[in-house]
């Protein structure tokens, strides 16, 4: 069907079709060209799905300054990275480094056979199987890249037939998925080729890469901490900060919250550069379970009279090829960010994770959360209540220093009418 046809199909399940329909073609590009790149990246599209796009000024990372552009629809989240980021301005900024970038990818086999035998003969396969993949690699090794390591493990006790060929590459500026299943399809049938005993069960990467990790940190002297605004000592902030990283290492309930918030920031820059949010997501809550239970994935250290707050987690990310290439803002958002590498955009995300965590803490333990999100989220309220532009005005002045509710908005418009 056309994108026409597909309209007129979906009116059996609406109320106003016609209405629907004209709505659709309001989110269209007025490029008809551009509406077509936009239509290829997913199946059955029908139109442009808008959310906001906005930038988070004066990150100093590793001593230089970037305007991030994050794209989230959630009040609050922006203005408190970059109240964050304010924050370390004053106090030496964000210091990061990328740890290691590996990726991982498995075949999973069965064999019938005995183990020691299958693991013997692998000794005598690996180098004929990583040969005969080079042609494969060739453009990824001139780039510093490539296949890396080829590693047979048993897949688990549950079922002694199951095998993996366990393959870890380096994919450089790319974030490499088409490059490591190409591959993993490729050493499955010369799998095969070399022993017909052996049954390919599937070939794709993982997305859990332990491995390709990025450590990101803030840092002052315990009394640099004071500020007015917290109504709090320095100690009696550092007491109750320190105690909600415990709670978040802990209570599971805590720590998926946590580390929601911390998302909240890696994933708005995810989005806004064409990197794959979901990849990373589950990467991240698969690392925050690593040592046997859920657990807040930053972590604070107090020594020496130093506060140091720090966040060490896998990010495998791209800055070539994909919606990277093709997606306009996703290019503008590169370009934003001075064309980072892959490492550089590693510890960019990392840093916004980590100042929007801060952010996060430090309403929770001083003026809750509430207060500073909802101030945000009025004017989401005022809209879906069709307020006009004075009773904007008239709304932000009268709830300007009171708790702010959808119910107490609405009966306070009723009483200006």
């Amino acid at each position: 069907m056309s994108k026409l046809e597909k309209l007129d199909y979906l009116s059996k399940f609406l109320g106003d079709p016609e209405k629907i329909k004209e709505r659709f073609k309001d989110f269209w590009h007025q490029d008809l060209d551009q509406q077509k790149v936009f239509d290829d990246f997913s199946e059955n599209t029908l139109t442009n799905y808008f959310f906001p796009y906005g930038v988070m000024p004066n990150l100093l990372l590793n001593n230089k300054t970037y305007c991030v552009p994050m794209v989230i629809e959630e009040s609050s989240v922006v203005a408190a990275a970059a109240n964050a980021a304010n924050f370390w301005l004053k106090r030496g900024g964000v210091k990061s480094e990328v740890i290691s970038t590996q990726k991982v990818g498995q075949v999973h086999f069965s064999w019938q056979g005995e183990k020691d035998e299958l693991f013997s003969l692998f000794k005598i396969w690996k180098r004929e199987l990583m040969d005969k993949v080079l042609p494969l690699t060739h453009t990824m090794r001139n780039r510093g890249g490539g296949l890396l390591d080829l590693i047979l493990k048993e897949t688990g006790p549950e079922d002694p037939s199951l095998y993996q060929l366990f393959v870890t590459f380096e994919t450089c500026d790319a974030m490499g998925a088409n490059f490591i299943n190409t591959v993993l399809e490729a050493l499955a049938r010369e799998l095969v080729n070399l022993n017909k005993q052996i049954e390919i069960i599937m070939a794709i990467l993982s997305n859990y890469t332990p491995n390709c990790l990025v450590r990101s940190f803030v840092e002052c002297r315990v009394e640099d901490l004071v500020d007015p605004k917290l109504g709090l000592s320095s100690e009696k902030f550092i007491y109750k900060f320190n105690q909600a990283l415990k709670i978040s290492h802990m209570d599971t309930y805590r720590a998926t919250t946590h580390n929601k918030g911390i998302f909240n920031g890696i994933d708005a820059v995810i989005l806004a550069t064409g990197n794959d949010f979901r990849a990373v997501e589950s990467c991240g809550h698969a690392y925050a379970s690593r040592e046997g239970r859920y657990k807040g994935l930053s972590e604070l250290s107090l020594k020496d009279g130093k506060f140091k707050f720090s966040l060490e987690m896998p990010l495998s990310l791209g800055t070539v090829g994909g919606l990277t290439s093709l997606h306009p803002l996703a290019k503008t958002s590169l370009e934003l960010l001075g064309h980072p590498s892959a490492k550089e955009l590693m510890m960019i995300a990392s840093s916004v994770g980590l100042l929007q965590n801060f952010a996060a803490i430090k309403s929770l333990v001083t003026s809750g959360i509430q207060k500073g999100h909802m101030k945000m989220h009025l004017l989401n309220i005022l809209n879906q209540l069709d307020a006009t532009e004075e009773e904007h005005e008239r709304v932000k002045n009268h709830f300007c220093d009171k708790v702010i509710s959808f119910k107490d908005v609405r009966d306070y418009l009723r009483t200006i009418h």
